[in-house]
């Protein structure tokens, strides 16, 4: 059988989608370029959803029922929204970081500051979303079992968002490319 034929019979032969991160023919700006576009990508995904989130936090504190939330519950609240708009300023902040260098020739550093801030944007997002979810389901069922059912929310935002990443990357990455 042909190389590529093999590749297709066989699934561990295939590179992984996306598996060449430093691509032979690519300039450090060119990869820069093309690292940043695809980090702008994945961020859009994050911070729609963390907008509308935060959005519709911020407008529960304008219902009828917002006066009769425990001081507990408040609490949560307040906790909640300060998480969310700290999410959101994170997930943000890769654009205004761009404006601010560009025409520097420090892309490549911006890339790794944007990654890092988007890091910091979905921890601040699991975040905000278990402390939602754990007063929604406080004020909803009054009841013991609520920890639990967040903990195991948690637990699956843990292995959908860096176990099976993390597992896939050691999988799926040769040597050669974890080096670079």
């Amino acid at each position: 059988m042909a190389d590529g034929r093999v590749a297709e019979a066989i699934p561990e032969a295939r590179p992984a989608e996306g598996a060449a991160q430093v691509r032979p023919q690519e300039s450090e700006a060119e990869r820069a370029d093309r690292q940043w576009n695809e980090l702008m990508q994945e961020i859009r995904v994050a911070q729609t959803g963390v907008q509308i989130l935060f959005g519709f936090l911020l407008s529960v504190a304008f219902t009828p029922t917002f006066r009769h939330l425990s001081d507990a519950d408040r609490i949560i609240y307040i906790t909640t929204v300060v998480l969310g708009a700290t999410a959101t300023g994170a997930l943000i902040a890769p654009v205004p970081f761009h404006r601010w260098v560009s025409g520097r020739s420090i892309k490549a550093q911006a890339v790794r500051w944007a990654a890092r801030l988007t890091f910091l944007g979905l921890a601040l997002l699991i975040a905000t979303l278990t402390s939602a979810l754990f007063l929604i389901l406080r004020v909803a069922t009054h009841d013991g079992f609520v920890p639990w059912l967040v903990g195991g929310v948690v637990a699956w935002y843990l292995a959908c968002w860096m176990v099976l990443p993390l597992w896939a990357r050691r999988r799926y990455t040769s040597r050669e490319e974890e080096a670079n």
